[in-house]
This record gives structure tokens, sequence and C-alpha cells, in this order.
């Protein structure tokens, strides 16, 4: 909690004062003032899933539907978007394998005009001679206007966001993924895949997610963002060591929302209106790196082929991808309207074209723009 005698001074000076220690131990509600514009309320840093209201969310998913529409126009419409970041550099900072999110990013800051640079092995970085991270970070600061940050290690995003907020050059940094902690621009495109899905309609869904829980940060971020919308009921599939952790069990109940868990996958299908697969993580297994190959999901986790028939006919199935075998193959191929994750992915692009343009104060002019 931040002191008392503190509030009587603006966020920025609190800022500059607060410990690494003392910010990491801000409660996260508490922590949403040094992340979002105090002006818009729309996030500045992007750090967590909690951080976004529903407000926020209806807007991004509006200017992510806009944009995509005006960028159909490969004339005027694509011009258009380029100029509004035009002259302005993102870093992508990538210490942990990616393809999608890593491409996703880079994809929505060209479409933004935005130039791009990246990083993706730390060997290239300073780091690799010992400079700590806090320096590398601020190091990246002087040449670029945003930084998108993926690591393994859980609270890695966040005090690079505690340095450029102590900082003469505070940049917003984007969450990426960071540890096991949370994906929350995972959790808006999946978000915005269901509002389009569902006629831009997310309460009252039954959302079934299946598979790693534990360690599955893309459903941890989804879970906190169920707290912005009514009628909302979770039913987690799990094997028994890999269930959903206490703290978003804790969270749900806290804000009052629906959950159950389910050992019987087969019995969850026909209840839902989204199917939610996740693949086993076993990368955060020790000792994985001495082991060859993955083991094989158990069928009890496995969307099967024949399970289609057991979905409603207004519901979809979606994957954060990479996926392995916890999903027949089948279905890439089928043909079927609710099998959507290629689609979730190409809506990640857009989702984070509306997130950049937010925070970069770009929003009113996509919305504005007269196709």
């Amino acid at each position: 909690m931040i002191e008392k005698n503190r509030f009587n001074k603006n966020i920025g000076q609190i800022a500059r004062e607060i410990s690494w220690e003392e910010f990491s131990a801000i409660e996260e509600k508490d922590k949403v003032v040094f992340l979002n514009n105090s002006k818009t309320n729309n996030p500045f840093h992007v750090l967590f899933s909690q951080q976004f209201n529903r407000k926020s969310l209806d807007l991004l998913c509006k200017v992510a539907d806009k944009a995509r529409l005006i960028h159909k126009d490969r004339d005027k419409g694509r011009k258009f978007l380029k100029s509004l970041l035009f002259g302005t550099y993102a870093l992508n900072f990538f210490s942990q394998p990616s393809s999608r999110t890593f491409l996703s990013f880079e994809t929505a800051q060209e479409i933004l005009g935005m130039g791009t640079k990246d990083i993706r092995d730390p060997s290239t970085s300073s780091e690799a001679k010992g400079e700590s991270m806090e320096d590398t970070i601020r190091t990246f600061s002087s040449y670029v206007d945003l930084v998108v940050m993926r690591h393994p290690e859980g609270k890695a995003v966040e005090k690079g966001i505690w340095v450029l907020n102590n900082s003469d050059r505070r940049i917003p940094i984007i969450n990426g993924g960071s540890g096991p902690d949370q994906h929350p621009t995972q959790a808006l495109l999946d978000i915005y895949t269901i509002y389009k899905s569902f006629d831009k309609k997310v309460d009252n869904k039954i959302i079934v997610m299946v598979g790693d829980l534990l360690r599955g940060r893309t459903v941890r971020s989804l879970s906190y963002f169920m707290k912005n919308y009514k009628g909302i009921k979770l039913i987690f599939v799990a094997p028994s060591h890999l269930r959903m952790k206490k703290d978003i069990k804790d969270f749900l109940k806290r804000h009052k929302i629906s959950y159950q868990e389910e050992s019987n996958f087969k019995k969850a299908i026909p209840l839902a209106d989204v199917i939610y697969m996740t693949r086993i993580q076993d990368e955060w297994d020790k000792g994985k790196g001495k082991q060859k190959g993955h083991k094989p999901v158990s069928d009890k986790f496995r969307f099967k082929a024949e399970y289609l028939n057991l979905m409603k006919k207004k519901s979809i199935i979606m994957h954060p991808l990479p996926k392995r075998d916890e999903i027949d193959v089948e279905l890439d191929y089928c043909g079927d309207p609710r099998v959507i994750y290629w689609r979730q992915e190409r809506n990640g692009m857009w989702a984070r074209v509306a997130l950049i343009a937010a925070i970069f104060q770009k929003e009113k002019d996509i919305l504005k723009y007269r196709i």
C-alpha cells in the first residue's frame, strides 16, 4: 500500500521515489495508477490483465475492427494507418522463444508506420557481459519509443516498467509474456476473438478451459478479464497436477464469477460456448532440456474430431498456439466455422494494432476515419 503522506504528490513524483522492493510489493489494484494513462485511463504500460476495464476493452475491440476495415483500402487506408506513428520506433526484446507473438507485434507496429528493431538472443546484448537488466532497459529506451518485452523470468517486465518510471525517458513497455505470470495481450486478442464470434457480445458465456491451467499464462490472463463481463461461467478441465492455481480461483470468488473444476472433458463440451484448448507446457519441467520430444497428451484432455458433434451449433474452439497433439489434426482442415484458432491468431495482429494506437492516443483518429 502506498503511504498516505505520498498522496499529495503526483504519480510521477511517487514513482521516482519508490524502490523496486516497494513497487513489486504494491497490490495490483494499487499498482494500476503507475501503469495506465491518468488522462485516458487506458494502459500506458501493459503489465497484467487486471489493469483493463470494460470500457477500455470495448474501445480496443472497436478500434481493432475499424483498423482492419481501413487496412482493406490498399492505397489511402494503409497510408493513413502508417501516418499515425510514422517517425517512431519500437523494439521487440524477446528473450524467450516466440514466433506468433513476435510477428504479430512487428506487423502491428509496421501497419501503424513504426520503425521496428529486435533483439531475440540475449547473448547479443550487453547482458551477456554482465550488464544488469535495469541498465539494459535504460539503454534501449534511448533509441526507441516503445519496448515489447518477452522474458522467461517472472517479474522481469515489471522491473523494466519500474526502471523507466524512475528514469528521465519514460516510454511504454508492453508485456509480451513474462515467465509463468501473465500474457495480457494474448488475453486481449482472445477477448477480441470472442467479441467477433458472438456479434460483439461477450457477456453470458460458458468458457471451458482445458489442459495445462497451472502454468498456462494465457488462461490465467483471460480469467482475470472475466471480472469485466456479466454472467460468465468458467469450467476448468485439467490433469490433477496441472489445475488452475488458487490465486485465480480466489480472484474469481472475490469477484463473484462462477467457476467449477471438471475431470470429464466430454461432459463439459455440450455446455460450452467457448472451448479454450492449451498444450501441456513441459518446457517448464525441471531437466526438460535433457529430454528429447514431448510426452503425448492424455486422451482425457484431447479434443477429438468426433467431439465436434457434441458442440453447440453456435460455439467456438480456440487455442493460443503453438499446439501439439491436444487437438486432432483433422480439425485444422475440416472447414467447420466453429474451429477458429487460425482466425484467432490473425486477430492478435489487429488487437495489438488497437492497443499500440491507444497507448499513443491515436485511437480517436482511427475511429473518426471515414471509409
